[in-house]
This record gives C-alpha cells, structure tokens and sequence, in this order.
C-alpha cells in the first residue's frame, strides 16, 4: 500500500447506482475545500470516451478531473475497454488501442495491466492530496475475484476509505448491501467507511429502522440518503436515460429532436444538454414511429457501424431515415453517422467491418487501422437553410475515429457543400454530417440553434456538490479523509 496522497474510493453494489455521479460530486466538493484532487478509475467500460492529451478515456473521468479542477489525462483512467459486439471490446491502454493486449483472454490480462494501473494510482496520490476513485459494477463478483483490477484491490492498494453506494429507486437495497459487504474479505470490509443510499423517492423516516439494522448487522453506517434527482445536468455514463415524464410529455414542445438510438451508439453524453433546452422533447429513436413529427433527427456515432446499419434495415428507420431526408427536415449525423448517410464504407484492414451506407449523401468511407484522436477549435463555413445560423461560428470539438470521407467527384456531389475543412464535415440540403464531438457543449451553439442558454457545465458541478453537502453534511465528508 503507498503512502502517499489520501485516498476515497466510491463502489456499488450494481451498475447504475450512481457511483459516477457521486465520484464527480466529492471530486468537486474536496476541490471546491481547498485540496489538489484528482480521479481515478483503472478499467472502465464505455462507450463514452474524451480526447486528452495523449488519447481518449472515458468520459466520466473526463468530467471528473474537470470538477477537480484539473487538466484531464490518461492517468485517470489507464484502461478503458469500448464494447464493439457482445464478446468483444477494443482495448484502451493508456489512451492507445492496444490489440496485442485486447486479443489475451480476459482473465489472463491482469499480469499485464496490473503493473500499469498500480503506477498511474501511486503517481496520482504521489502528486495529490486526494484521488477519489470510482470502482466498476460491484466489488463482491465473486467470479471475478481473481483477476479483480478496478475494485477492492484498488482501494487495498491505496488504502482508500471506502463507501458503497446502493440504488434504493431498484428496490432491495439493504439486501443489497449487506449481501455485498458480507462477500468481501475481512480485510476489505475494514475499509469501508459507510453506505450510501441513492436515488431515494419519498420519506426519509420510513426507512428506518432498515440503516440502524444494516449497521447492527454489519458496523457500518448509513452516511447519507441522497433523493433522486434527475435534472443533475451530469451526462449519463452509460446506457440512454431519458429526461423526466414532464420534460418528455411536451405536447406543447417548440422542438421535437430525435436521436437514433442504436445498439452501439458512442459518446450519446454530447446529448445531454439537448435534455435542457426549453421547450425542446427529447425521443430516443428505437422504431419508426419515433421519427414521426421531429423536427431535428440526429444520427449519433457508433462503435460498430455495420452492425448499427443492419440494425437500421431490419427496423424500419433506414426508411424513416430517408424520409425525413427527402422532406427536407433538418438532420444532423456524427461521425459513425456521417458514415451511415454515404455510399461504400469500405474496411480493407478489417478495422470494423465493410458496409453499404444509406446512400443519402454523396460521399464514401473507409476505415484506417490507425485512430485519429484530438480536441481542439474549429470554425463551420457558410451554411444555408436549418444550418445557417451556425455558418463561420467557432467551437470547441474533440475527434475520435477511424473512419475517412471522400466526396463523389462529378455531378453525384452536386449539393454537398464543406462545411468544415480538411474532410470533417458537409452540409447537403437540411443535412449537416461531421465527424466532431461535442457540439451541444458550446453555447454558441446553443445559443444559435436554439435562442437559449442552458447551464453551464461550472454551475452543474457545484449543484452537485452542493447536493453531496445537504446529502452527507459537512462533518461527516471531513472525516471520511481525516
């Protein structure tokens, strides 16, 4: 175990328990006190990934260091594994694809990986006065005990006093939670310094006396019951949430956007924003009727293009697609969905998988061995119609992709204009296609789009802590680092 920087590790009893949002709450509240924090997650699994220095992790970490005030990097977050079939991920070592590593059998990776991890953890609490760690799924699968590289081996290793945190929302949460502590060793349960209760609807008295016997069961306190909260303004880590019944229900909405959600979308948290913006509905796109009445269609990225294709076919929405196209109604596609709107997507190094595009617009792809990663500024040119407003406006962006785009020579391309240079994007009609990221986190953008501001990403973080506060009090968050 190092004896560096302090240590606060967050795990849970399930995916979807809100340990990336409770990470990113502590991260901000510690900083916001006066401390160097940093984050840390040693294997994360998303398809939510950020371009830093370096290459890509994953976006909760992303947006973790930003509430700690810092400069995100590979560090934070060493491996990230990005879902491309139900048996396959691409491996992401230290922001880099590795394949050498990724093609090893799963439970044979961790001599490699271990070595990697325990020395981006000792250097983080080297140079920090606290890293706040964010565990994976839950610490007591059994199963995986073994090769176990993101959990309580962690927080043995860094000696982090540890919390676990339940969704009530699900039901059985105390069951949860006791049955989760009492699957960790004795050494590990040491480690743990309270349970959190979240996402709690109701009466805060009638859950007693579930914590008073939790802790008689197990010495372990109940540190704060957090209510649900939808509205947070933090994108989801994972898997597609929509907004609240209120927000969705709109029958009086000015803006109808759909966003096509298919079975590997990527990086659908640049879509948070959209959640916000008044008198907008937000539809998550899984058959054609969805489409029906949008004004805005979006055709987010996607890990794995062919298959999303196919799955476009078989449901119905190429069709939908290429109605809303032929109306002339506004439709946006990124990167993966750029692809989709083209002719051949070719893949001559088997980085993917070859397809047929939609054959909407006309221009072919083809995917390279090597990723492209970067976030920097660009500047749209001249657009017309539904895009207009964003003609020469400058924004902040981030790229990742394996994915190239080449226009038809000869009349085919007649229409399609460049809307960003150097093959990052083209309008053609009320079709904007580009392969940035992030557009909906400018407020320009917004602003232009839209005619409103939403909240800033800054105000959102201290809302959180804030809420991390009133949920744990002051006292109780000092002592978990004294």
């Amino acid at each position: 175990m190092t004896s560096a920087g302090r240590a606060l590790m967050v795990c849970g009893t399930s995916s979807g328990a809100g340990k990336s949002l409770l990470a990113t709450a502590l991260a901000r509240w510690y900083a916001r006190a006066g401390l160097k924090v940093a984050p840390f997650k040693a294997q994360n699994m998303s398809n939510n990934a950020r371009v830093v220095a370096g290459g890509e992790i994953g976006s909760a970490q992303y947006f973790q260091a930003l509430a700690a005030h810092r400069e995100p990097e590979v560090r934070m977050n060493p491996v990230l594994l990005k879902p491309e079939s139900e048996r396959h991920s691409q491996l992401i070592l230290l922001g880099r694809r590795n394949d050498e590593i990724a093609a090893i059998d799963w439970r044979e990776r961790g001599p490699r990986l271990w070595p990697v991890i325990r020395g981006c953890l000792e250097e983080l609490q080297a140079e920090n006065e606290l890293v706040v760690i964010e565990g994976a799924g839950s610490p007591a699968e059994i199963n995986l005990r073994d090769c176990d590289l993101v959990n309580m081996r962690i927080a043995s290793e860094a000696g982090a006093a540890t919390l676990i945190v339940a969704d009530i929302d699900r039901g059985g949460a105390f069951a949860h939670l006791y049955g989760t502590h009492q699957l960790l060793e004795p050494a590990e349960r040491a480690l743990v310094r309270g349970f959190v209760l979240n996402k709690f609807r109701g009466d805060p008295a009638l859950l007693a006396p579930g914590p008073q016997m939790l802790e008689r069961l197990t010495g372990v306190p109940t540190l704060a019951v957090l209510p649900m909260w939808r509205g947070h303004g933090l994108p989801e880590e994972d898997g597609i949430h929509a907004p609240p019944a209120a927000a969705r229900a709109a029958a009086s909405a000015r803006r109808r956007i759909a966003i096509l959600a298919y079975p590997f979308i990527s990086n659908l948290d640049e879509f948070a924003p959209l959640a916000r913006v008044p008198g907008a509905e937000l539809r998550w796109a899984r058959d054609p009727g969805a489409l029906a009445g949008a004004d805005l269609v979006i055709l987010p990225g996607s890990k794995h293009v062919a298959a999303d294709l196919a799955w476009l076919r078989a449901t119905g929405l190429d069709a939908a697609v290429a109605a809303h196209v032929g109306a002339g109604r506004a439709l946006l596609a990124i990167c993966g969905g750029l692809m989709m709107l083209g002719g051949e997507i070719a893949d001559p190094l088997g980085v993917e998988g070859a397809a047929g595009g939609l054959g909407l617009l006309p221009y072919a792809s083809a995917f390279a061995r090597q990723k492209h990663t970067q976030r920097a500024r660009y500047r749209f040119g001249p657009l017309t119609g539904a895009w207009s407003s964003l003609g020469g406006l400058e924004f902040d962006a981030y790229e990742i992709r394996h994915g190239h785009t080449t226009a038809i020579a000869g009349p085919a391309a007649q229409g399609l204009c460049e809307a960003l240079p150097a093959g990052c994007g083209w309008q053609h009609g009320a079709t904007l296609a580009v392969y940035v990221h992030g557009l909906f986190e400018n407020a320009a953008v917004m602003r232009a789009l839209f005619g409103a501001d939403t909240p800033s990403l800054e105000d959102t973080l201290d809302g959180l802590a804030d809420f991390v506060e009133r949920g744990f009090g002051r006292a109780r968050l000092e002592s978990l680092i004294a």
